[in-house]
Order: C-alpha cells, then sequence, then structure tokens
C-alpha cells in the first residue's frame, strides 16, 4: 500500500472515529437531557425537612433548650450578610453564579482522580453539595454520583441561584450539632448570623470542608489556615479590599455546649412543656422535628432562684433517695415561672414537681376549710382538740399525741390539729372537702384522691399530689377564688414565623371571694403564729400550710403572697420506688417536720423571685354575712368509714360536732407556737381494735 492510500486510509477511520464520537456525545448529551427531564425532584429528606423545636424562657430570646436533636434552623438569604454568603462562595464554589449547576472542570478533576486510584470525589459545586444533601443518602458511589450530577441540573432548570444558595444554607453541617448558617452562629458566636462581619463569616465557611476537624476548639491552627483560604478567595474575586484583608483578625468563638443538652434543670423544663404539647394536640414529629419555637412561661430569675434556693438551704447529709420538688405559679395567669425537679435531668430523669408521689398531709386542710365556711361553719366555732380522737368509727391522733383542749376553727388551722380537722370534715362531709379541692385546681385523678378513694383520711392529706397542682391549687386562694390553670406554655410560632398559639389566661370563679379571703386570713396566722414562722423572714405578707406525712415520708410547704404561689415538697424513696421515712436527712435548715427544709427553701427561693416586686398585702376579709352556727348546731352527715378500717365501736364515748365534749385534761393553746420546737416523733393514727389500717393510710400532721 502506497503512503498515499495510507494516508487516505487514516482519514477515513479519523472520520469514523470523529463522526462515531460525535454521535456518542450527542447520544449523551441526549440522554442525559432526557434522564433531568423525567427525573422528578423526590421528597427532601430529613436533613432537609426536619428541624429542631426550640423553646425559649418567658423573655423570648433566652434559649431554654431544644426538644429534637437536629439543630437546624432555617433563616431567609435576605437576612443573611452579603459578607458571609461570599465567604461561602469562596469556600465551596466561586463560580456558583456562571455555571449550569456542575462544574466540567470539577467534573474532570474528580473523573481522573478517582481513575488513578485516589478517592472517590465529586466536583463539589454548592448546587450538587445541596442536591446529595436534601436528596440523597451519603453513599460513596458511581450511581450516587451520577444521580447527584442529574438532580443538579433538575435543579438549576427549575430553581433560582438564590434559592439553591438559600436552602444550602438552610441545610449545610456546620459542626456542633448546627445544621444551616443561622445554627451555626449561635453555636460559634451565640448570635445570629445577621449581626456576623466578613471575618466570622469567612470562619463559618472554613468549617464547611471537615466540621468535625475544623472546629477552632479542636485545630485552632487547621481552622486559621482555611480561614485564611477563604479570606484569600473573597480577596481575588473583589469581595473584600486589600485593606480588609489585611485588617481581619481570626475571631473568637465561645465554647462548645456540652455534649448532654438536657443536663441539670434543661431535661425537667423541657419535659413540661412537651407534655403541654402533647395536651394541646401537637404530635411527636411536630414536637421533635417541626421547627417549632416555643415561648414557654419560665423566667430565667425565678429558675435561677429555684436553683439557688434548693442548693443553699436544702440539706446537705443524709440525703440519698431524697427527692425535692418545688413549683412556682403566678395567681391570675397560671403562668409557671419556676420549677425544680430534681439535681439533675440525666442522673434522675423524673420531674418531681410534676410527679404525683408525695403525700400532701396537712396541706389539704385548706380544702376542708374552703368547704367548712361554705357550709356555714365559722371560724369561731369550736372542736375538740384532745389526742387521741375517735370520729364515727375512725381514731386519730396528732402531731406527737399533743392534745389542744376545745380550739376554734382558727387556731385548729394555725396549730395543724387533725383531730380537730376530722371533727370538721365528718360533720360537713368527706364529699363536700373533695369538691372545694378539685374546684381549686387538684386534679381528680390524684393517687389516694379521686372520688372513690375518699375517706375520712382525705383531710389529712393521704393523697399524693403533685407540687404543681398544688402550687396551681393555692394559686387560685391567692386569687380571690378565680382559679386558672398551670402553664407552662405562652406562645407557639411555626417554622414561617406564623404564630399558631397564644395563651390567654379564662379565669373562673370557683370559690367566693369572701370565703377564698378568709382562707387566706387564717393561713397567714400559719406563718405569723403556727407551724411555717421561718417564712416570717421574707418581709412581706405570706399565707401558706405546712404538711408532714406518717413517719415523716414525705414535707411540704405550700405558701403564696398576691404575687406568687409555690409548692415545695421533699420525700424519700427505696431503690423500688416505696416511700421510706425522711431519717438522718440533715445540714442546711433545722430539720423539723414540715416547718424546715420546705418552708427554708420556699423563703430562699421567694425572696430572690420576688426581689423586684412591690410588697403587696392580702384583701381584707369582709365580716360574715350571717352568724356562723357552732358545733352543737351543726347537724352531722352520715360519716364515711376510711378505707380499709372495719367498722368498730369506740372505747369511750366519742366527741361529735352534735356532743362536744369539753377536754380532759389540755386546755386550749392560750401563746403562739415556738418558732423552734424540739423534734418530736409523731405518734401513728391508731385504728379500731380488730382490723388496722392499710400502710400509711394515715397522716399525722405536723409538729407544733
Amino acid at each position: 500500500m502506497t503512503k498515499r492510500a495510507k494516508a487516505r486510509r487514516k482519514r477515513r477511520w479519523g472520520r469514523r472515529f470523529f463522526a462515531t464520537g460525535f454521535v456518542l456525545a450527542l447520544l449523551a448529551i441526549g440522554g442525559f437531557a432526557l434522564a433531568v427531564a423525567l427525573t422528578p425532584l423526590p421528597d427532601a429528606n430529613e436533613v432537609a425537612a426536619t428541624e429542631a423545636t426550640v423553646v425559649y424562657y418567658a423573655d423570648g430570646t433566652t434559649e431554654v433548650g431544644r426538644l429534637g436533636d437536629a439543630t437546624r434552623r432555617s433563616i431567609d438569604l435576605i437576612d443573611v450578610p452579603l459578607d458571609v454568603q461570599r465567604a461561602v462562595l469562596a469556600a465551596e464554589d466561586r463560580e456558583f453564579y456562571e455555571h449550569g449547576g456542575v462544574s466540567p472542570l470539577g467534573v474532570g478533576r474528580a473523573m481522573w482522580n478517582n481513575v488513578t486510584g485516589g478517592d472517590i470525589q465529586g466536583a463539589s459545586t454548592i448546587t450538587q453539595q445541596y442536591a446529595k444533601n436534601a436528596y440523597l443518602t451519603s453513599e460513596r458511589s458511581w450511581w450516587r454520583k451520577a444521580r447527584e450530577l442529574v438532580l443538579a441540573v433538575k435543579l438549576e432548570t427549575i430553581t433560582s441561584k438564590d434559592d439553591i444558595l438559600g436552602e444550602y444554607l438552610n441545610t449545610i453541617y456546620f459542626g456542633r450539632g448546627a445544621y444551616g448558617v443561622e445554627a451555626a452562629s449561635l453555636a460559634y458566636f451565640g448570635r445570629s448570623v445577621s449581626t456576623l462581619d466578613y471575618s466570622q463569616g469567612a470562619l463559618l465557611a472554613a468549617v464547611i470542608k471537615a466540621p468535625s476537624v475544623l472546629d477552632p476548639a479542636i485545630d485552632r491552627k487547621g481552622a486559621r489556615g482555611r480561614w485564611n483560604y477563604v479570606l484569600d478567595g473573597m480577596l481575588e474575586q473583589g469581595w473584600i479590599t486589600p485593606a480588609e484583608r489585611e485588617s481581619a483578625r481570626f475571631p473568637d468563638t465561645i465554647p462548645p455546649r456540652t455534649s448532654n443538652r438536657l443536663g441539670g434543670q434543661v431535661g425537667y423544663l423541657l419535659e413540661a412543656v412537651t407534655s403541654e404539647l402533647s395536651a394541646m394536640g401537637y404530635t411527636e414529629n411536630e414536637i421533635r422535628n417541626g421547627g417549632l419555637r416555643i415561648i414557654s412561661t419560665f423566667e430565667p430569675q425565678a429558675q435561677a432562684a429555684a436553683v439557688n434556693a434548693v442548693a443553699s438551704v436544702g440539706p446537705t447529709e443524709g440525703t440519698d433517695g431524697v427527692r425535692i420538688g418545688l413549683a412556682a405559679v403566678r395567681p391570675g395567669t397560671g403562668e409557671v415561672i419556676a420549677m425544680y425537679g430534681g439535681p439533675d435531668y440525666v442522673a434522675a430523669p423524673i420531674n418531681n414537681a410534676t410527679r404525683a408521689f408525695a403525700q400532701g398531709g396537712s396541706t389539704f386542710k385548706p380544702f376542708t376549710l374552703v368547704a367548712a365556711l361554705e357550709n356555714g361553719v365559722g371560724m369561731d366555732t369550736t372542736w375538740n382538740g384532745d389526742s387521741p380522737v375517735t370520729v364515727g368509727d375512725y381514731t386519730v391522733n396528732n402531731y406527737g399525741g399533743t392534745s389542744f383542749g376545745s380550739v376554734d376553727l382558727a387556731t385548729a388551722t394555725a396549730r395543724s390539729v387533725n383531730t380537730a380537722y376530722v371533727e370538721l370534715t365528718n360533720s360537713i362531709g368527706v364529699q363536700a372537702a373533695a369538691d372545694a379541692a378539685y374546684r381549686l385546681g387538684l386534679p381528680r385523678d390524684t393517687p389516694g384522691g379521686a372520688p372513690e378513694n375518699l375517706d375520712l383520711t382525705f383531710v389529712l392529706g393521704t393523697a399524693s399530689p403533685s407540687g404543681i397542682d398544688m402550687a396551681g391549687a393555692y394559686a387560685t386562694l391567692a386569687n380571690r377564688g378565680q382559679r386558672v390553670a398551670p402553664t407552662t406554655i405562652k406562645a407557639v410560632y411555626g417554622t414561617n414565623g406564623g404564630l399558631q398559639y397564644s395563651y390567654t389566661p379564662q379565669p373562673e370563679q370557683v370559690v367566693a371571694s369572701a370565703i377564698a379571703d378568709q382562707v387566706t386570713s387564717v393561713l397567714q396566722q400559719v406563718v405569723m403564729s403556727g407551724t411555717a414562722t421561718g417564712a416570717q423572714s421574707l418581709g412581706r405578707p405570706v399565707a401558706g400550710k405546712t404538711g408532714t406525712s406518717n413517719s415523716n415520708r414525705s414535707m411540704w410547704f405550700v405558701g403564696y403572697t398576691p404575687q406568687l404561689s409555690t409548692a415545695v415538697l421533699m420525700a424519700r424513696e427505696d431503690a423500688e420506688g416505696n416511700p421510706i421515712p425522711l431519717d438522718g436527712v440533715s445540714g442546711g435548715a433545722p430539720a423539723w417536720g414540715g416547718g424546715s427544709y420546705p418552708v427554708a427553701i420556699f423563703t430562699a427561693f421567694m425572696n430572690a423571685a420576688l426581689a423586684a416586686s412591690p410588697v403587696e398585702g392580702f384583701v381584707t376579709p369582709a365580716p360574715a354575712p350571717a352568724p356562723a352556727p357552732s358545733p352543737t348546731e351543726a347537724t352531722p352527715e352520715p360519716s364515711e368509714s376510711p378505707s380499709g378500717i372495719d367498722p368498730q365501736p369506740a372505747p369511750t364515748p366519742t366527741p361529735t360536732p352534735d356532743s362536744p365534749q369539753p377536754a380532759p385534761s389540755t386546755p386550749a393553746p392560750t401563746s403562739p407556737a415556738p418558732t423552734e420546737p424540739a423534734p418530736v416523733e409523731p405518734g401513728p393514727i391508731e385504728p379500731g381494735p380488730v382490723t388496722p389500717p392499710p400502710p400509711d393510710s394515715g397522716i399525722i400532721g405536723d409538729p407544733q
């Protein structure tokens, strides 16, 4: 074959190769175009579609915590400073606004690296990164890469560049658990991205490449090197001036949050908010991943005061198994401004402020007092305060077996006289006392306090309410008989900032104001001369009631001023959750009955929580509209036999409201109770001679 023939043959093969290549290229382009046209955008995956619900304190700006593991925060692109946008472009895709979603040079570079044995790489345009984050998995394969290319071009054909950049900035991971530039700004600088300058924006852009490595708290040198790379790119693109580049200083960041987001009191507060959101009808997914913004009722100063009060005057020794709870409710609005659920939610994830587990003791006596006043029983009526006393078929003791003789109702309240109050309850009927408790705010399903469980021991607090329910019930008294159900939520906003719920108090007059005022007046005497004299140091009018259960298994004080109602409880449980005595608890405040730790914690908390509030007094009770009948004039209802106590004849004649008996030995007290009485071992409730009551079915009241 001649040279000319060989040349013609080469040209023919060249034209064939060129034609074949051209056809293949056209087929590839056509196939790619067809794939783009036929490929629908799938639903965004969880990284793009979910966003943590954030709970704020009542001020609306201070964050309490987050209700989901995701920490994505959406923000409009217009609210991201241009310098921050450009910093991200300089770090990740400097030709973003010039290409069509795919960078040919980047694809070629990645293919060469993959063919020569390097790691599988992508072209890493911002559009491709967003396509992978929003629609694909993190699988490292050619198939996933091909789908990424198709989706990137598809996005560019139906979505604007600004929209793609905005979505990218809201979904990319920046480390510290933060998805999106707004969450990242809060995680690294503690403030919104809208306040950042170009230097701070460059640092956020720098960590995108390797968030777990380039965090300044982990590798400051590496972070600084990448930060310089971003600033150099911004200078090269003309986005900052040489002077700005020269003057840039590596920005300081805040320390990373601890990995446990529920530690301390945060978990207790978030649990309470979650429970209320569920009751409002929000689903678990909406609560955890719906991107809601919750404004809670908790106030930072009051919450800190609750923690400090327990730490400063609570027990310090012999505290194994001891549980302390505190709940503070604002009368008139029902807002729960503070809550102490335990020492640390992670270590003890049971909220002592919302859990109903500790017998209420004599804190239930005001419920019977309300019912008595409503039934025409006056404060000056007299009752048998001896100990023991048998009422119907039930024998009851006062704390320590102390006898008080004949006492009026006001004194019986201030001195927490069990025997007088059991007689009173027998006179007006247990149902009347329970009905008053339910109206004031005690839930009908309170353990031991449900309608089907009622007996004479109800007045002595055999039921186990929660702290938040008792604070709410006493807040009704502080609000002159108008009940407002406690709440932990002020407002709920959606991801777009739209208001979904706004709390408006709905007060209901459940007890006449005149009666509520009389009860408040008597409960002030508990502080002035009764079992809670320690609360006098608050330096403002206070009303309240102490409570101690049988064998000192629980202690309570529920007290209020016109501005705030607070319940403090302390109980002990063994490893199986059974109640056991608080023996051996010491340190902090003096330990005797309901007037010790609960009163001390209450006083320390209220002093701090009300520090900025003016001193307010209670309304003076109006004169009684008609003379109150004496016990001898009252016609008692049939008594109810306490559960577990078989009716037995009393061993001695039983004083009843129909035939009051004088005290056999001890006259009625004529002076206030001592401020610091010596500890007295409480006497048990004595049942009839045949069948004993169930364990801990009775409450022996407060030390005198």
